[in-house]
């Protein structure tokens, strides 16, 4: 079947989820990155977690627990004012350079995003960023009240697009979120910005692990759950070549 739309996720795959380090850098001198690796970390933690118990809760209070729990483990203290700096850093994330012109280059095929974020971080993020005028929607899961990867989540995409699963591409560069949307029988793209051989030298130049190295350890190599992507690249560029 052609592909009728290409339909990608928003946090870590149009928007670089590295880029708040320098707010919590700046909030939290000496702290920022160890802040922004295991935030990021408990965030998704907490979207399976919640999705798992059956006790939802959108994606705004997800990151503010998160970000609560990350701080406090650390032994942080800090005022409500440095709190909420670092949360509306979540509005205005950097996008990829390569982002906005691919979107353009895949038209005349509708374009989506189908993201875990509510619907109010989510709009004002893509309202911030400019990409509002070059998607054909913003999907949230919060319409079904359960996260990504639950199938759930992905029936959402047909029924705001009027799709069949394999009408769509799905583009993340999250490998769990590529490893449900296979399963849920979609076509997947997955952009591997990190691979195995950068990982083993960034190990083996430094004499300890960064953070950084360890959530990229973590949540960008592809997970051994029997679903493989249809596609590898390491740009979203890319992506116009193989649709």
């Amino acid at each position: 079947m052609p592909i009728k739309a290409v339909v990608f996720d928003a946090y870590g795959t149009l928007y670089d989820i590295q880029s708040v380090a320098d707010v919590t850098e700046d909030a939290f001198p000496g702290y920022g990155e160890i802040i922004t690796q295991v935030w990021r970390i408990k965030q998704l933690e907490y979207t399976w977690l919640r999705s798992l118990m059956q006790a939802y809760q959108d994606f705004d209070a997800v990151t503010r627990d998160s970000l609560a729990y990350t701080l406090r483990v650390l032994g942080l203290v800090y005022e409500s004012q440095a709190f909420e700096r670092v949360i509306e850093k979540y509005l205005h994330l950097d996008l990829y350079p390569d982002a906005a012109e691919t979107l353009a280059a895949l038209r005349p095929r509708k374009l989506a995003i189908l993201s875990n974020g509510s619907p109010d971080m989510l709009n004002a993020l893509v309202r911030n960023s400019g990409l509002d005028a070059l998607l054909d929607a913003s999907i949230s899961v919060d319409a079904k009240k359960i996260f990504k990867p639950s199938p759930q989540a992905y029936e959402l995409i047909g029924e705001v697009l009027g799709t069949a699963p394999d009408e769509v591409l799905f583009v993340s560069s999250n490998p769990w979120d590529a490893a449900g949307a296979k399963s849920f029988g979609l076509k997947v793209a997955w952009i591997e910005r990190v691979t195995p051989e950068a990982m083993a030298l960034a190990c083996v130049e430094n004499e300890l692990v960064a953070p950084l190295t360890m959530f990229k350890a973590i949540r960008t190599q592809m997970d051994e759950l029997g679903f493989e992507p249809d596609h590898r690249v390491r740009a979203l560029s890319e992506l116009p070549g193989i649709t």
